[in-house]
Parts: structure tokens; C-alpha cells; sequence
């Protein structure tokens, strides 16, 4: 065999095709990871758009999975104990106390006389009196028979809620006369500490309220009218629980009574409140 008979040999290139890379599951991995980014983010912006309440709910569930934090929605089955009362929900509240007082048929005669307004220290509830006496004994800090009624009927309402309570009471113009070295002062504090002591007798809990405040007639209802009955009147304002600090803490220990000014001297009075 000579050279010229050789055939030249086959050389065969095998290419390693990449297209087979294109059927991987990577791009399932990415997909995931947009997705839950993105439900992420909904659950951001839905969240940012939410109640204090409904974040503080959510928070508390995850903190305690188990259910045994106070907040609503932190179990399954509840632990029985209420959820505080927030800005937003405070013309619920007042919905709530009007229906109450709706439901009792003594009380229908006094609608005329609770006001309650939503004010940026909470929710305040005024029992006004008439020109013949409401809720107080004329000239005394004794609760009448229907205020006697009307303010057990706040206390069961409101001992429900773990939100703090501020009673005050408040006089008209006219001086105080009835014993002498008692003023507007001593009466409108005497009524408003009435006022706590008979609600805490009824079910609010220890240290509910924080404060008891007497104002005389400094903070008339209707300055144009600085004798007129409506200026007599007790208020009890129930606070935002977001308003409640360390000062608050410290007052539910003890409630203090207090007067929103040193007592002015008192001219000779015409007649009693």
C-alpha cells in the first residue's frame, strides 16, 4: 500500500449545546422572590393605612402566637379581655353610651342634660344640671337619685375599657353660701370626687381613675351666661389610650384631687348651686 491510497482521516467535532439551560428551573427561584416582594409590599402599604388598634393587634399576635396577649385578634378564641378605646374609636364610644342610655327608660328624661363631645383630651361625657338640681342635691356634693343612676350607668359602660378616666367638676358664677370657708372650689371638687367614688364603687378598676379635678366657675360652659345652670355640671372624660405616659402611671396608683387655681375670696352669696 503506498501513500496515495491513504484516505485522510475523520475528525468529528462534538459541540456541547447550551440550550438546554434555557428549561432550567432558575428563573422559578426569581419569580418567587418578586412575588414575595411585591405581596410584601401590599402588606406594607395596607398596613400603613390601618388603625392603631388593628397594628397593635397584629403586632401583639406575632409577639405571642399563643394568644395570651391582651389585644384584640392575639387568639383565636380571646382571652376576654377589652381593647382600649383609640381616637378613631371614640365616636363609637359615644354611639355606644347614647344607646345605653336610650335603653333605659328613667333615663329619658335626662338626653337633654348628657353632652358628650370628642375633644382632643379623649371623650367627654357632662352631666349639666337644671335650675331645680339634676344630679347633685341643690347646694351639696350628694348625687340625686337620677344621678345616682346616671353615673353607675357610666361606670359599668366604661369599666370595661382599660382607658383612663378624668373627672371634673365644674360651679356657675353665683358664690357658694351655705357654711362659711366653703367656696365654688370645695364644691365643684367635692362633687366631682363624688362622682369617682361612686364609679368606682360600680365596677371601675383600681387606678382607672387618675385624676379628679374642681374648677369652680374658671371654665364656664356658657361664658355668655355665667349664671346659667348648664355651668354646673361634672364631666368625666375618658382619655385616647395613646395619651397614656408615665405621669398617668403614676397618678393611677394614687388618684389625686385637685383645683384648677388657688380659691379665690368668696363675696356674699345670693344662694346655693
Amino acid at each position: 500500500m503506498n501513500g496515495r491510497d491513504a484516505s485522510p482521516p475523520i475528525i468529528i467535532i462534538r459541540r456541547k449545546s447550551s440550550h438546554s439551560a434555557h428549561h432550567s428551573g432558575a428563573w422559578k427561584v426569581a419569580y418567587a422572590d418578586f412575588v414575595t416582594a411585591l405581596m410584601a409590599l401590599f402588606i406594607v402599604l395596607w398596613l400603613m393605612n390601618t388603625s392603631e388598634q388593628v397594628r397593635k393587634a397584629i403586632s401583639a399576635y406575632f409577639r405571642d402566637p399563643s394568644g395570651t396577649g391582651k389585644f384584640s385578634g392575639s387568639s383565636s378564641g380571646g382571652t376576654g379581655e377589652s381593647v382600649s378605646v383609640a381616637k378613631d374609636d371614640m365616636s363609637s364610644l359615644q354611639q355606644k353610651l347614647q344607646q345605653a342610655i336610650k335603653k333605659r327608660p328613667e333615663m329619658d328624661k335626662l338626653k337633654d342634660y348628657v353632652q358628650m363631645s370628642v375633644t382632643g383630651e379623649g371623650l367627654r361625657v357632662e352631666l349639666m344640671e337644671s335650675e331645680r338640681g339634676m344630679f347633685f342635691e341643690s347646694g351639696s356634693s350628694e348625687p340625686s337619685k337620677l344621678g345616682h343612676e346616671m353615673i353607675l350607668l357610666l361606670a359599668q359602660q366604661l369599666s370595661t375599657m382599660p382607658n383612663n378616666l378624668l373627672i371634673e367638676g365644674h360651679t356657675d358664677a353665683r358664690p357658694f353660701s351655705g357654711r362659711s370657708g366653703y367656696s365654688n372650689w370645695e364644691l365643684s371638687t367635692d362633687r366631682a370626687n363624688a362622682a369617682r367614688r361612686l364609679m368606682e364603687a360600680s365596677g371601675l378598676r383600681e387606678g382607672q381613675v387618675v385624676q379628679v379635678r374642681g374648677f369652680a366657675d374658671r371654665n364656664l360652659r356658657s361664658r355668655a351666661e355665667p349664671n346659667d345652670a348648664s355651668n354646673r355640671r361634672v364631666s368625666v372624660i375618658v382619655r385616647y389610650q395613646d395619651a397614656t405616659n408615665e405621669d398617668a402611671k403614676e397618678d393611677s396608683k394614687s388618684p389625686s384631687t385637685t383645683s384648677a387655681a388657688p380659691a379665690p375670696s368668696q363675696s356674699p352669696a345670693k344662694r346655693e348651686h
